[in-house]
């Protein structure tokens, strides 16, 4: 049988994510300056030897490969997860990457009742969340997508208010902005193929168990 294939995002919850399957015995050696996106790994568990392999992948495409099953499994922060709308098991939050999925403007924008405002537009890396914030409030707006520094958008006059993942709020402090509404909070999470639960479901909970283990033990 094929190893189970892990999704590893790369970025900030790379490290925190390796971490938890070196405290389970793998060497999980991706990223620190390799180029190498693919390792196979096996180490011997009393008279038996396991094998696991690891993907090192963008966050956003991390859904992507397990919903596909080219990964049996993967780890992704939430805010990408619901954006991303696949269909996945999320068996596991894994206490690391906290974040909020935030609402935010210029000082002049707090306490505002936006349902008296027309024709607003929202600059946001997360289109797809944005728009149902703002339909599940009643609010037609325009939501415009963009890649990165979100915080200029409504400083130059692109967009009147922005959506972003915000950890200690510094960035928009420091561009004059702050937030209005916290949308969502999000954390790091287990997400798993569908048709691998499914046959693989032994394999898998015994994964889940040891990684259930190391969180209670405060790893990372």
């Amino acid at each position: 049988m094929n190893p189970l294939t892990i999704a590893l995002p790369k970025g900030r919850l790379l490290e925190p994510a390796a971490s938890l399957f070196r405290n389970l015995g793998w060497c999980c050696d991706l990223g620190n300056g390799s180029r190498q996106l693919l390792t196979t790994e096996t180490r011997k568990v009393k008279t038996t030897e396991e094998t696991m392999r690891f993907l090192l992948v963008k966050p956003a495409d991390v859904p992507v490969y397990v919903e596909y099953g080219a990964a049996d499994l993967g780890i992704v922060g939430q805010d990408v997860l619901r954006e991303s709308g696949r269909d996945v098991y999320e068996p596991l939050t894994l206490g690391f990457g906290q974040c909020r999925l935030t609402l935010a403007g210029t000082p002049s924008q707090q306490g505002r009742d936006f349902r008296l405002v027309g024709g607003l537009r929202v600059a946001t890396k997360y289109p797809r969340l944005t728009h149902a914030h703002f339909q599940e409030q009643g609010l037609s707006v325009e939501v415009i997508p963009l890649a990165g520094s979100i915080e200029l958008a409504p400083l130059v006059g692109l967009a009147d208010l922005l959506v972003d993942v915000v950890e200690t709020g510094r960035t928009l402090r420091e561009n004059g902005l702050v937030e209005l509404q916290t949308i969502a909070a999000c954390q790091a999470t287990l997400i798993v193929n569908r048709v691998s639960h499914r046959l693989r479901l032994a394999e898998i909970r015994q994964l889940l168990s040891g990684l259930e283990a190391a969180k209670q033990r405060g790893v990372p």
